[in-house]
């Protein structure tokens, strides 16, 4: 089994930042895609952001560009997503997740992806 835990949701002005943390643990695989999700109240979830196991290929969904980073620190089997210039509409649950069993980096799906977090708040007010 895998664990993922995430950290760093709260509540943010608009225009401010804030950095959330995704640690994995258990039977983590050689190489692994993490990647970030987010949830609306009343919206289905989707795709944020992605990097792959080395770190040198990130994928992100156009709302997100330039104003988000995806970031990973592979000893410590974390992945952080810095979220800057925030807006209202970035308030969702935002989820950490990962696949143990293939290569996922370029999907947005949130079926191809094994492993997942609790969720984290993130609240951005206007």
């Amino acid at each position: 089994q895998v664990q993922l835990v995430e950290s760093g949701g709260g509540l943010v002005q608009a225009g401010g930042s804030l950095r959330l943390s995704c640690a994995a643990s258990g039977r983590t695989s050689s190489n692994y895609t993490m990647g970030w999700f987010r949830q609306a109240p009343g919206k289905e979830r989707k795709f944020v952001a992605a990097i792959s196991w080395s770190g040198l290929s990130t994928h992100y969904v156009d709302s997100v560009k330039g104003r988000f980073t995806i970031s990973r620190d592979k000893s410590k089997n974390t992945v952080y997503l810095q979220m800057s210039s925030l807006k209202p509409e970035d308030t969702a649950v935002y989820y950490c997740a990962a696949d143990m069993e293939k290569d996922v980096f370029g999907s947005t799906s949130d079926g191809d992806f094994g492993s997942w977090g609790q969720g984290t708040q993130v609240t951005v007010s206007s």
